[in-house]
């Protein structure tokens, strides 16, 4: 090869050069022309809590001594933006010999605005405060719920729905509310269980008829450092039975009254934490059927419920001993009263004292003693008293 054919190659390959090099400035100048996106902003993080530990019964004649299987529920939060969040909860739990697993909540959320959010999905009503913000076991501040709270309650936990919830300064106090509709509750007709005939059943995935639940609930928070709020709540439809079913036109109205009040005293050396709820249901009046030597025979009555509790901790931060700080003295009073004339009467009282020793501000040992005296209910027509002694190890992460 010649100086001079090489001196061309040289020439062609350096004007290829240049040509890549101008594409390339030329297409990273498009891709920044039409490239609007910013960078990345979503968060994933994982959140949630268990409990583990020993539980002693004695019903008047039998006793029940088990230890607790773990229960772990784990909560994911993901935030997509700014304005777009989810979040959800499982919980796994060992009952009995079998594992159960749940769905506790699983919802979207936007911001609107600092006055709004909306959310859809499954979420945890603000039917009081318990429910919602305190039944988790590290939150939780006694290892049981209160009465009318969980498994035949009255008091809804969860539904699937659309729900706007907000906060405003009225400058000074200030105030929450939250508004909703979701697909609301089932009675039971008596059909597969016959001792629990009329009681109303939530949280069902599907709804089974065309009407819809309404519900909302309003938080006060009167003085200027926040330690009191009161809240009312309400949750109504006017259909809890199957579309084609005689229960369609039986409808429901259930409301509640909550207090909450936190506060460091310091003649006291420590904080005072004072909560309580109220829960009444009222269901319409509906004919049920009972099976009486192969005869079924219709009944009816007044189907109202209530239940109550309030609940008074005390944790000593103040004080000059290390181990004092992280104790916590609770007490707790809580009744439930079912319908007279109902399979599921019930006339119960519950007293509830607990020690809790805080390890860290999310990890607590609860040692706790328990008695409930309960008239009537599914397995008794008689009286009887159930006392209980628990510990119970509960952590957050």
């Amino acid at each position: 090869m010649g100086i001079d054919q090489l001196y061309q190659n040289l020439e062609k390959m350096k004007k290829l050069l240049m040509t890549l090099i101008i594409l390339g400035l030329g297409s990273s100048a498009l891709a920044q022309t039409y490239n609007t996106f910013e960078p990345s902003k979503t968060q994933f993080m994982l959140r949630g809590y268990g409990h583990t530990g020993f539980e002693y019964l004695d019903t008047g004649g039998e006793q029940e001594s088990t230890f607790l299987g773990a229960t772990f529920a784990p909560i994911f939060l993901y935030k997509h933006s700014d304005k777009l969040m989810f979040e959800a909860e499982l919980e796994f739990e060992l009952e009995g010999n079998e594992l159960k697993t749940g769905l506790e909540y699983a919802d979207v959320m936007y911001v609107l605005n600092k006055h709004m959010t909306v959310r859809a999905g499954k979420f945890l009503l603000p039917f009081g405060t318990f429910m919602e913000r305190l039944h988790p076991a590290w939150i939780n501040r006694l290892p049981s719920r209160p009465l009318g709270f969980g498994h035949d309650g009255i008091a809804p936990a969860s539904d699937i729905g659309v729900e706007l919830r907000g906060a405003f300064d009225l400058g000074g106090p200030k105030m929450n509310y939250a508004v909703y509709v979701t697909n609301g509750p089932r009675i039971k007709d008596g059909s597969e269980e016959p001792e629990e005939a009329g009681m109303l059943d939530f949280g069902y995935y599907e709804d089974v008829n065309l009407a819809k639940a309404l519900g909302g609930r309003i938080g006060l928070l009167p003085l200027s450092d926040s330690s009191m709020e009161w809240g009312i709540s309400a949750y109504t439809t006017n259909s809890t039975g199957a579309e084609d079913s005689d229960y369609k036109e039986v409808g429901a109205f259930l409301w509640a009254l909550d207090l909450s009040y936190v506060k460091s005293i310091t003649p006291l050396q420590g904080v005072v934490d004072i909560k309580a709820q109220y829960n009444s249901s009222n269901v319409d009046t509906a004919t049920y059927y009972e099976i009486e030597d192969g005869i079924s025979e219709p009944y009816s009555f007044d189907n109202q419920s209530s239940s109550f509790y309030t609940q008074l901790s005390y944790r000593p931060i103040m004080s000059g001993s290390d181990f004092m700080k992280q104790l916590e003295f609770v007490g707790r009073y809580s009744d439930f009263n079912a319908p007279e004339g109902a399979e599921w009467e019930e006339k119960s009282t519950q007293y509830a004292f607990g020690l809790n020793y805080w390890l860290s501000w999310r990890s607590v040992v609860k040692l706790s003693y328990q008695t409930t005296k309960m008239e009537g209910g599914h397995d008794s027509d008689g009286t009887t008293r159930t006392n209980g002694l628990f510990v119970h190890w509960a952590i957050g992460f």
